[in-house]
Protein backbone atom coordinates (compact mmCIF):
# COMPACT_ATOMS: atom_id res chain seq x y z
CA UNK A 1 0.00 0.00 0.00
CA UNK A 2 1.64 3.35 -1.35
CA UNK A 3 1.15 6.55 0.44
CA UNK A 4 0.38 10.05 -1.42
CA UNK A 5 2.45 12.13 0.13
CA UNK A 6 1.00 15.05 0.04
CA UNK A 7 2.25 18.24 0.23
CA UNK A 8 5.90 18.77 -1.80
CA UNK A 9 9.40 18.40 0.05
CA UNK A 10 10.63 20.98 2.43
CA UNK A 11 11.13 19.16 5.86
CA UNK A 12 14.85 18.88 5.17
CA UNK A 13 15.63 21.39 2.30
CA UNK A 14 17.75 23.23 4.92
CA UNK A 15 19.80 20.91 6.05
CA UNK A 16 22.97 20.53 4.03
CA UNK A 17 23.15 17.11 2.27
CA UNK A 18 25.84 15.42 0.53
CA UNK A 19 28.01 16.84 -1.43
CA UNK A 20 27.62 16.30 -5.47
CA UNK A 21 29.68 13.29 -6.24
CA UNK A 22 30.33 12.25 -2.88
CA UNK A 23 29.80 8.61 -2.12
CA UNK A 24 26.09 7.52 -0.63
CA UNK A 25 25.94 6.49 2.36
CA UNK A 26 24.69 2.83 2.80
CA UNK A 27 22.80 0.87 5.70
CA UNK A 28 25.88 -0.08 7.22
CA UNK A 29 26.77 3.81 7.97
CA UNK A 30 24.18 4.59 10.17
CA UNK A 31 25.00 1.00 12.21
CA UNK A 32 26.79 1.69 15.39
CA UNK A 33 28.86 -0.90 16.73
CA UNK A 34 26.67 -1.59 20.05
CA UNK A 35 25.20 -4.90 20.55
CA UNK A 36 20.96 -4.67 20.46
CA UNK A 37 19.90 -5.49 23.45
CA UNK A 38 16.10 -6.25 22.69
CA UNK A 39 14.35 -9.08 23.84
CA UNK A 40 14.14 -12.27 21.11
CA UNK A 41 10.82 -11.03 18.86
CA UNK A 42 10.90 -7.82 19.64
CA UNK A 43 9.45 -5.31 17.42
CA UNK A 44 11.94 -2.93 17.84
CA UNK A 45 13.90 -4.50 15.73
CA UNK A 46 11.43 -4.68 12.79
CA UNK A 47 11.63 -0.68 13.64
CA UNK A 48 15.65 -0.33 13.57
CA UNK A 49 16.03 -2.37 10.44
CA UNK A 50 13.99 0.13 9.02
CA UNK A 51 15.13 3.14 9.84
CA UNK A 52 18.73 1.78 9.06
CA UNK A 53 17.63 1.50 5.50
CA UNK A 54 15.43 3.93 5.46
CA UNK A 55 18.29 6.90 6.15
CA UNK A 56 20.80 6.85 3.93
CA UNK A 57 17.66 7.53 1.23
CA UNK A 58 17.37 10.88 2.85
CA UNK A 59 20.80 12.09 1.28
CA UNK A 60 21.66 13.61 4.46
CA UNK A 61 25.11 13.78 6.64
CA UNK A 62 25.18 12.04 9.19
CA UNK A 63 26.20 14.37 11.88
CA UNK A 64 23.17 16.68 10.64
CA UNK A 65 20.74 13.78 12.01
CA UNK A 66 19.88 13.57 15.67
CA UNK A 67 18.03 10.96 17.29
CA UNK A 68 16.66 11.71 21.24
CA UNK A 69 14.61 9.36 23.19
CA UNK A 70 13.59 9.22 26.56
CA UNK A 71 13.42 6.22 28.81
CA UNK A 72 11.75 2.76 27.98
CA UNK A 73 12.99 -0.15 25.85
CA UNK A 74 12.40 1.46 22.58
CA UNK A 75 14.36 4.39 23.95
CA UNK A 76 17.71 2.63 23.40
CA UNK A 77 17.34 3.56 20.08
CA UNK A 78 20.04 6.24 19.48
CA UNK A 79 22.62 4.01 20.56
CA UNK A 80 21.80 1.39 17.58
CA UNK A 81 21.94 4.83 15.01
CA UNK A 82 25.90 5.95 14.07
CA UNK A 83 24.40 9.50 13.70
CA UNK A 84 24.49 12.19 16.95
CA UNK A 85 22.20 10.72 19.93
CA UNK A 86 20.87 11.31 23.37
CA UNK A 87 19.19 9.32 25.76
CA UNK A 88 17.33 12.22 27.73
CA UNK A 89 15.23 11.62 30.55
CA UNK A 90 11.80 10.36 31.23
CA UNK A 91 8.99 11.67 29.24
CA UNK A 92 10.98 14.99 28.25
CA UNK A 93 12.79 14.00 24.75
CA UNK A 94 10.43 16.35 23.25
CA UNK A 95 11.84 19.39 25.35
CA UNK A 96 15.19 18.40 24.80
CA UNK A 97 14.19 18.26 20.71
CA UNK A 98 12.43 21.81 20.79
CA UNK A 99 15.97 23.33 22.02
CA UNK A 100 17.72 21.66 19.86
CA UNK A 101 15.87 22.50 16.71
CA UNK A 102 15.30 25.90 17.80
CA UNK A 103 19.03 26.30 18.34
CA UNK A 104 20.49 24.43 15.13
CA UNK A 105 18.30 24.45 11.89
CA UNK A 106 20.82 22.44 9.80
CA UNK A 107 19.59 19.63 12.33
CA UNK A 108 16.90 16.74 11.06
CA UNK A 109 16.08 16.00 14.81
CA UNK A 110 14.15 12.66 15.58
CA UNK A 111 12.73 11.81 18.88
CA UNK A 112 12.35 8.37 19.89
CA UNK A 113 9.47 7.08 22.18
CA UNK A 114 7.02 4.61 23.83
CA UNK A 115 3.24 4.83 25.04
CA UNK A 116 4.44 4.98 28.26
CA UNK A 117 7.60 7.78 28.25
CA UNK A 118 5.45 9.89 26.09
CA UNK A 119 1.72 9.50 27.29
CA UNK A 120 2.56 9.18 30.78
CA UNK A 121 5.01 11.23 32.21
CA UNK A 122 5.78 12.75 29.04
CA UNK A 123 1.96 14.11 28.23
CA UNK A 124 2.43 17.09 28.68
CA UNK A 125 5.48 18.07 26.39
CA UNK A 126 4.40 15.53 23.76
CA UNK A 127 1.44 17.79 23.11
CA UNK A 128 3.33 21.01 23.57
CA UNK A 129 5.76 19.93 21.04
CA UNK A 130 2.94 19.25 19.06
CA UNK A 131 0.76 22.32 19.58
CA UNK A 132 3.76 24.42 18.97
CA UNK A 133 4.42 22.70 15.65
CA UNK A 134 8.06 22.77 16.28
CA UNK A 135 9.65 21.04 13.25
CA UNK A 136 10.42 17.22 14.84
CA UNK A 137 9.95 14.19 14.16
CA UNK A 138 8.38 11.41 16.85
CA UNK A 139 8.24 8.10 16.48
CA UNK A 140 5.56 6.73 19.49
CA UNK A 141 6.09 3.33 19.97
CA UNK A 142 2.98 1.61 20.96
CA UNK A 143 2.67 -1.66 22.80
CA UNK A 144 -0.01 -1.19 25.34
CA UNK A 145 2.37 -2.01 27.96
CA UNK A 146 5.66 -0.78 30.21
CA UNK A 147 8.06 -2.88 29.13
CA UNK A 148 11.34 -2.22 30.32
CA UNK A 149 10.00 -1.90 34.13
CA UNK A 150 8.73 -5.00 33.60
CA UNK A 151 4.84 -5.65 32.32
CA UNK A 152 3.10 -2.53 34.30
CA UNK A 153 0.10 -1.35 32.31
CA UNK A 154 0.30 1.67 30.33
CA UNK A 155 -1.86 4.84 29.47
CA UNK A 156 -2.64 2.76 25.85
CA UNK A 157 -3.75 -0.51 27.46
CA UNK A 158 -6.69 -1.59 26.40
CA UNK A 159 -9.74 -1.64 29.33
CA UNK A 160 -9.62 -4.77 31.82
CA UNK A 161 -5.91 -5.37 30.81
CA UNK A 162 -4.45 -7.89 33.21
CA UNK A 163 -0.98 -7.07 34.33
CA UNK A 164 1.48 -6.84 37.08
CA UNK A 165 -0.11 -3.56 38.10
CA UNK A 166 -3.75 -4.42 37.30
CA UNK A 167 -4.01 -8.42 38.80
CA UNK A 168 -7.99 -7.83 38.55
CA UNK A 169 -8.09 -5.74 35.35
CA UNK A 170 -7.05 -1.99 34.50
CA UNK A 171 -9.80 0.12 34.73
CA UNK A 172 -8.23 3.28 33.20
CA UNK A 173 -9.76 4.37 29.60
CA UNK A 174 -6.45 3.98 27.45
CA UNK A 175 -5.72 7.14 25.28
CA UNK A 176 -5.41 7.10 21.78
CA UNK A 177 -2.07 8.32 20.70
CA UNK A 178 -3.53 9.56 17.19
CA UNK A 179 -6.21 11.14 19.22
CA UNK A 180 -4.16 13.06 21.17
CA UNK A 181 -1.99 14.21 18.49
CA UNK A 182 -4.78 15.57 15.86
CA UNK A 183 -6.56 17.10 19.41
CA UNK A 184 -3.23 19.16 19.85
CA UNK A 185 -3.44 20.72 16.45
CA UNK A 186 -0.72 18.13 15.39
CA UNK A 187 0.44 19.22 11.49
CA UNK A 188 1.35 15.73 10.55
CA UNK A 189 0.01 12.47 12.14
CA UNK A 190 0.19 9.15 11.08
CA UNK A 191 -0.51 5.82 11.99
CA UNK A 192 1.94 2.31 10.79
CA UNK A 193 3.02 -1.15 12.01
CA UNK A 194 6.16 -2.28 13.00
CA UNK A 195 5.89 -5.36 10.65
CA UNK A 196 4.89 -3.71 7.67
CA UNK A 197 8.64 -2.67 6.53
CA UNK A 198 6.92 -1.28 3.56
CA UNK A 199 4.51 1.11 4.89
CA UNK A 200 6.68 1.99 7.66
CA UNK A 201 9.05 3.22 5.49
CA UNK A 202 6.74 5.02 3.29
CA UNK A 203 5.60 6.90 6.49
CA UNK A 204 8.67 7.37 7.55
CA UNK A 205 9.09 9.45 4.32
CA UNK A 206 6.08 11.56 4.52
CA UNK A 207 7.24 12.19 7.95
CA UNK A 208 10.68 13.82 7.30
CA UNK A 209 8.73 15.72 4.22
CA UNK A 210 7.00 17.61 6.74
CA UNK A 211 7.81 20.88 7.57
CA UNK A 212 6.64 20.61 11.44
CA UNK A 213 5.88 18.46 14.28
CA UNK A 214 5.34 15.19 12.91
CA UNK A 215 3.76 12.45 15.10
CA UNK A 216 3.80 8.56 13.90
CA UNK A 217 1.98 6.08 16.19
CA UNK A 218 3.78 2.92 15.12
CA UNK A 219 1.96 -0.40 16.28
CA UNK A 220 4.83 -2.64 17.87
CA UNK A 221 4.88 -6.10 20.07
CA UNK A 222 6.30 -6.71 23.59
CA UNK A 223 6.87 -10.64 23.25
CA UNK A 224 7.47 -10.60 26.55
CA UNK A 225 4.34 -8.39 28.93
CA UNK A 226 1.81 -8.17 25.27
CA UNK A 227 2.57 -11.05 23.19
CA UNK A 228 -0.10 -10.96 20.12
CA UNK A 229 -1.84 -7.56 21.04
CA UNK A 230 -1.48 -6.51 16.87
CA UNK A 231 -1.57 -10.01 15.64
CA UNK A 232 -5.01 -9.61 14.15
CA UNK A 233 -3.55 -6.97 11.84
CA UNK A 234 -0.90 -8.88 10.64
CA UNK A 235 -2.85 -12.36 9.61
CA UNK A 236 -2.97 -11.71 5.93
CA UNK A 237 -7.05 -12.50 5.70
CA UNK A 238 -7.94 -10.75 9.13
CA UNK A 239 -5.84 -7.48 7.91
CA UNK A 240 -7.80 -7.24 4.55
CA UNK A 241 -11.08 -6.68 6.54
CA UNK A 242 -9.78 -4.73 9.33
CA UNK A 243 -7.02 -2.39 8.05
CA UNK A 244 -8.44 1.07 6.49
CA UNK A 245 -5.66 2.34 4.17
CA UNK A 246 -5.80 5.74 4.08
CA UNK A 247 -5.05 6.99 0.89
CA UNK A 248 -5.83 10.66 -0.02
CA UNK A 249 -8.26 11.47 -1.95
CA UNK A 250 -9.66 7.93 -2.07
CA UNK A 251 -12.77 6.19 -0.36
CA UNK A 252 -12.16 4.63 3.47
CA UNK A 253 -12.72 1.46 2.96
CA UNK A 254 -11.51 -2.31 4.22
CA UNK A 255 -12.45 -5.40 2.21
CA UNK A 256 -16.54 -4.77 1.51
CA UNK A 257 -17.10 -2.43 4.23
CA UNK A 258 -16.58 1.32 3.98
CA UNK A 259 -16.70 4.31 6.01
CA UNK A 260 -19.71 6.36 6.46
CA UNK A 261 -20.42 9.48 7.98
CA UNK A 262 -23.50 9.37 10.47
CA UNK A 263 -26.16 12.06 11.45
CA UNK A 264 -23.46 13.04 14.83
CA UNK A 265 -20.92 13.45 12.96
CA UNK A 266 -18.81 10.18 14.21
CA UNK A 267 -17.72 7.89 11.53
CA UNK A 268 -18.83 4.33 10.79
CA UNK A 269 -17.95 1.28 8.61
CA UNK A 270 -20.62 -0.03 7.37
CA UNK A 271 -21.36 -2.86 4.41
CA UNK A 272 -20.77 -1.29 0.91
CA UNK A 273 -24.20 -2.97 -0.35
CA UNK A 274 -26.35 -0.62 2.30
CA UNK A 275 -24.13 2.42 2.05
CA UNK A 276 -25.35 5.49 0.67
CA UNK A 277 -22.86 6.59 -1.90
CA UNK A 278 -23.80 10.49 -0.51
CA UNK A 279 -22.50 9.41 2.79
CA UNK A 280 -19.66 7.43 1.92
CA UNK A 281 -16.00 8.73 3.17
CA UNK A 282 -13.49 10.05 1.26
CA UNK A 283 -9.78 10.66 2.86
CA UNK A 284 -8.28 14.26 2.78
CA UNK A 285 -5.27 14.59 4.44
CA UNK A 286 -4.87 18.81 4.18
CA UNK A 287 -8.31 19.51 5.45
CA UNK A 288 -7.07 22.50 7.61
CA UNK A 289 -9.92 21.38 10.20
CA UNK A 290 -8.83 18.21 12.25
CA UNK A 291 -12.69 16.80 12.75
CA UNK A 292 -12.46 14.30 10.13
CA UNK A 293 -9.64 12.88 10.85
CA UNK A 294 -10.65 12.93 14.82
CA UNK A 295 -13.25 11.11 13.97
CA UNK A 296 -11.39 8.34 12.24
CA UNK A 297 -8.91 8.09 14.72
CA UNK A 298 -11.76 7.24 16.74
CA UNK A 299 -13.00 3.91 15.39
CA UNK A 300 -10.13 2.13 17.54
CA UNK A 301 -11.31 3.76 20.99
CA UNK A 302 -13.04 0.62 21.54
CA UNK A 303 -10.01 -1.70 21.71
CA UNK A 304 -11.79 -4.32 19.20
CA UNK A 305 -9.15 -3.53 16.44
CA UNK A 306 -11.96 -4.30 14.28
CA UNK A 307 -11.32 -1.35 11.97
CA UNK A 308 -8.03 0.15 11.86
CA UNK A 309 -7.07 3.11 9.93
CA UNK A 310 -3.59 3.16 8.91
CA UNK A 311 -1.59 5.84 6.78
CA UNK A 312 -1.32 9.63 7.21
CA UNK A 313 -4.32 11.12 8.88
CA UNK A 314 -3.69 14.63 8.70
CA UNK A 315 -0.78 16.53 6.68
CA UNK A 316 -1.14 20.46 7.10
CA UNK A 317 1.10 23.42 6.54
CA UNK A 318 1.94 25.86 9.89
CA UNK A 319 4.36 28.02 10.63
CA UNK A 320 6.80 26.08 12.88
CA UNK A 321 8.33 26.95 16.12
CA UNK A 322 11.34 27.07 16.00
CA UNK A 323 11.42 29.37 12.26
CA UNK A 324 8.92 31.83 14.29
CA UNK A 325 12.04 32.02 17.21
CA UNK A 326 14.78 32.59 15.10
CA UNK A 327 12.94 35.25 12.95
CA UNK A 328 12.14 37.11 16.29
CA UNK A 329 15.59 36.89 17.29
CA UNK A 330 16.51 37.80 13.73
CA UNK A 331 14.54 41.32 13.56
CA UNK A 332 15.27 41.90 17.11
CA UNK A 333 18.80 41.76 16.48
CA UNK A 334 18.24 44.10 13.13
CA UNK A 335 16.32 46.57 15.26
CA UNK A 336 19.14 47.41 17.12
CA UNK A 337 18.57 45.05 20.01
CA UNK A 338 21.36 43.01 19.93
CA UNK A 339 22.08 40.24 22.18
CA UNK A 340 21.99 40.80 26.06
CA UNK A 341 24.80 42.69 27.36
CA UNK A 342 25.84 42.98 30.65
CA UNK A 343 24.67 46.41 31.13
CA UNK A 344 21.03 44.87 30.32
CA UNK A 345 21.79 42.47 33.15
CA UNK A 346 22.48 45.42 35.67
CA UNK A 347 19.85 47.05 34.70
CA UNK A 348 17.59 44.76 35.08
CA UNK A 349 19.41 43.94 38.80
CA UNK A 350 18.98 47.36 39.75
CA UNK A 351 15.15 47.97 38.06
CA UNK A 352 12.35 49.41 40.29
CA UNK A 353 10.37 45.72 40.49
CA UNK A 354 11.28 44.34 43.53
CA UNK A 355 9.80 43.01 46.35
CA UNK A 356 11.29 43.40 49.97
CA UNK A 357 10.79 39.75 51.71
CA UNK A 358 10.46 39.59 55.59
CA UNK A 359 10.84 36.39 57.69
Amino acid sequence: MSIDLGMPSSGVAFVPHLPDGATPLGRKDFTSDQDVRWCPGCGDYAILAAMQGFLPELGLRRENIVFISGIGCSSRFPYYLDTYGMHSIHGRAPTFATGLATAREDLSVWVITGDGDSLSIGGNHLIHALRRNVNIKILLFNNEIYGLTKGQYSPTSRAGTVSKSSPLGSLDTPFTPVSVALGAEATFVARTMDSDRKHLTEVLHAAARHRGAALVEIYQNCPIFNDGAFDVLKDKDQAAARILWLQDGEEVAAGDHVAVRADDGSIQIVPRATASPTRIVRHSIDTEHPSSAFALSRLTSDGTLAHVPMGVFRQISRPTYDDMVRGQVSAAVDAGGGPATDADLAGLLAGRDTWTVSG
